[in-house]
């Protein structure tokens, strides 16, 4: 039914690697709790409302998540009664609600005088007032209050919004010349090339601040046929076709532009991922080589010619270059070197890498995934004394390593085998309080005899989880973080747009709140890549940054959203299934994207096969006609049908039916006759499609860390292993 999806991968630091997180667990409560809409109310489709404990004390900040009908009551008693500034925070969103429903003179009442008592939102108090103005037909009055804007806060991005809206040329080119990264100037000037399109000069400032905007390698495939184009031109050229993956044409933009080592770098890569011109990449390469020996990229061009070697044995005066003089690729170098040198049969000098990758670069990536090879063979000759004693130094070694958790929790079934039980309850333990976001950490739970449910009990339950709110931005001005906590996303959009422009290299500060702001937005892909990548820093400080911002719950809970709560909450009832394994199964299959569609047709949420759907609607008695499956509603109806279909499949084993969602029930069967059941850690590790195994920690993984974030029981038993972990607060 389902097919791997082909994500549109959206970088926000140019070149990097998308997340690999393929740790993360499941874990279900066994209380039978309220609805999970009474403990989680996010609205229908709302953006997920996440936020740290401690910011809880607006009480208007704490309605966003209602609907305006909702929260009309409780915010007009705000805005009679409240101190300030939830005072003025009521009228403001109240307003704004009725402005929305066309009831403009409630909400002139409300923002009269307004802007003096609220000041940090006073440019788009007036926009708000003329807004209003304009719905009850005083036009003129509107205009001027725009025109105040422009008078009053000239350098303010809300003066962006006047100027658009006042529609005038002089206007116009000032929010051109002044805004050029606040998207209604990207509208102006979209519209001046519609008019004109032989302008470059609007062109570049697109494809500068606008990169990651659908549509723009349009723009940049014809801004490239103008003849007058600079060289930092083409670098902005360059580096906007790289964010969209237009590597081809990145490397012929980076030919054109200052020959700089990320340019030099970018445009060989371009070309070998390409697959463009072999010699042309190694030629760039070596170019790099050898006018910029020093710099970071020459180390990684040394490793990418030793990929694009003639032979194996030619490769290695590169690594050995690599090994000598980058320190940060040297890891890299000696595995790859190792290889070689064991493929040649050359054992001696083979083993001699191996012993240097382990002695030198202990705690590089490189050295946990030969350890964990080594041990994965010792254990399948059932050698457990040998195989724990090879994966017991990942877990310390390389806690970051993505195989850190795994060789932790085997560690543990060896040490178990082995009869030390001492020993293997200090390795779950270990995994569950150093690992808590991973897969491993809940099979680890499990084995110390925590009630967190197991694949054969999972599907009925109904997990309590609570409610949170929005985390302040730790990016951007008041104005920004006050108009995103308001729930304004429109406008909070514009705002932070116009403040972030340094998107090729932002701050952990800034990622986190880009990610955020996807998220507000509904793109959902983007903002969970977004924050997740964070994890792949590598300069100190930013690591530093980054491991003090995953300690907070807000981090977590960004990355582990809830959207369509609604959609999923009323079809996982009719199906009885839990409705956390629903929505970690959906973050899988699409990153909660509704129009998503896979290379073979998967389309959606839960990325269902039209033929499949064909297949389900007479069972559900809907005419298959009417059905679209890039309607979250749809989707999810003929997706939570078809979960509960590959549950019965299987007695309600919760690991083969997601295992049989990606890979079809036909190869759940044949792995059924071949491989060890009795234990399902062993099945798992023994699935023979890595699209597969991979999935299957993913999904449970995925549903492990909605429970532990969400969850205040759970929450709370993992607190008592980990003094790093959040704590949720009891209901």
């Amino acid at each position: 039914m389902l097919k791997k999806i082909q994500k549109k991968q959206i970088p926000l630091i140019a070149g990097a690697a998308l997340l690999a997180f393929s740790a993360g667990a499941m874990v279900a409560a066994p209380q039978m709790g309220k609805s999970l809409s009474q403990w989680l109310k996010l609205g229908n489709n709302a953006t997920e409302q996440t936020s740290e404990a401690n910011k809880a004390n607006s009480a208007v900040f704490s309605l966003i998540s209602l609907s305006p009908v909702e929260r009309a009551q409780k915010l007009a008693e705000l805005a009679q009664n409240a101190p300030s500034p939830d005072r003025e925070r009521a009228r403001y969103l109240l307003a704004s609600d009725y402005i929305e429903r066309t009831q403009a003179n409630k909400a002139l009442t409300l923002l009269e005088g307004l802007e003096k008592d609220y000041p940090v939102l006073a440019p788009y108090i007036l926009l708000k007032q003329a807004q209003a103005q304009d719905i009850v037909g005083e036009k003129g009055k509107a205009s001027d209050l725009r025109q105040k804007v422009l008078k009053v806060y000239p350098k303010e991005p809300a003066a962006v919004k006047a100027m658009y809206l006042i529609a005038q040329p002089k206007q116009q080119q000032q929010a051109i010349a002044q805004f050029p990264s606040n998207p209604l100037t990207w509208e102006i000037i979209r519209k001046q090339l519609q008019e004109n399109p032989n302008q470059p000069q609007l062109q570049l400032i697109l494809a500068k601040y606008a990169y990651n905007q659908a549509g723009i390698v349009g723009v940049l495939d014809q801004l490239v046929k103008q003849p007058s184009l600079k060289p930092q031109d083409w670098d902005i050229i360059g580096t906007a076709y790289w964010e969209n993956n237009q590597f081809a044409k990145a490397a012929d933009a980076y030919a054109k532009a200052t020959k700089t080592p990320r340019n030099l770098y970018r445009q060989g890569r371009g070309l070998q991922v390409a697959n463009k011109d072999r010699q042309k990449a190694i030629a760039t390469y070596n170019q790099l080589v050898q006018q910029f020996p020093q710099a970071e990229e020459t180390g990684t061009a040394l490793l990418r010619l030793a990929e694009m070697a003639k032979t194996p044995k030619d490769a290695i005066p590169n690594l050995d270059l690599v090994i000598n003089k980058f320190p940060n690729e040297a890891s890299q170098a000696v595995a790859a070197k190792a290889k070689i040198l064991t493929g040649l049969n050359d054992q001696k000098s083979a083993k001699a890498a191996w012993d240097l990758l382990l002695s030198k670069y202990g705690n590089s990536d490189e050295a946990a995934e030969y350890r964990w090879k080594i041990a994965q063979e010792k254990a399948k000759v059932k050698d457990y004394a040998a195989a724990l004693e090879w994966a017991q130094p990942i877990t310390t070694n390389n806690p970051n390593s993505i195989l850190a958790p795994r060789a932790g929790f085997w560690v543990g079934k060896w040490a178990n085998t082995l009869g030390k039980q001492q020993e293997a309850q200090s390795a779950f333990e270990y995994v569950l309080g150093q690992f808590p976001y991973s897969y491993y950490a809940w099979r680890s739970a499990i084995i110390l005899g925590l009630d967190v449910g197991n694949f054969n009990n999972l599907r009925q339950m109904n997990p309590k989880v609570v409610a949170s709110k929005r985390p302040i931005p730790t990016a951007g001005s008041e104005t920004f973080k006050e108009l995103y906590l308001l729930g304004q996303d429109r406008d909070a959009w514009l705002q932070w747009e116009t403040e972030f422009v340094s998107k090729d290299q932002p701050t952990v500060a800034e990622q986190f709140t880009e990610g955020l702001m996807r998220l507000a937005r509904g793109e959902n892909q983007s903002g969970i890549d977004i924050i997740s990548k964070l994890e792949d820093r590598e300069i100190p400080e930013e690591k530093s940054q980054y491991q003090a911002l995953s300690k907070q719950i807000t981090y977590w809970q960004a990355r582990y959203p809830f959207p369509y709560l609604q959609e999923i909450e009323k079809w996982s009832k009719e199906r009885q299934i839990n409705p956390l394994l629903v929505t970690a199964l959906i973050r899988q299959e699409s990153r909660f994207e509704p129009k998503i569609k896979s290379v073979a047709g998967a389309t959606g949420l839960m990325q269902v096969m039209p033929d499949t759907a064909k297949w389900i609607a007479p069972q559900i008695k809907v005419d298959s006609k009417t059905i679209n499956l890039e309607n979250p509603n749809d989707n999810i109806m003929l997706g939570t049908w078809y979960l509960d279909h590959t549950h019965q499949q299987y007695a309600g084993n919760s690991l083969l039916a997601i295992a049989s969602y990606n890979a079809g029930p036909g190869n759940v069967s044949k792995w059924l006759q071949t491989t060890p059941t009795k234990d399902p850690d062993e099945f798992v590790e023994e699935i023979p499609f890595d699209e597969t195994r991979n999935y299957v920690r993913q999904v449970f993984g995925n549903y492990w860390n909605y429970l532990r974030l969400y969850n205040p029981e759970i929450s709370n038993i993992v607190a008592k292993y980990s003094a790093t972990h959040p704590k949720l607060p009891q209901q």
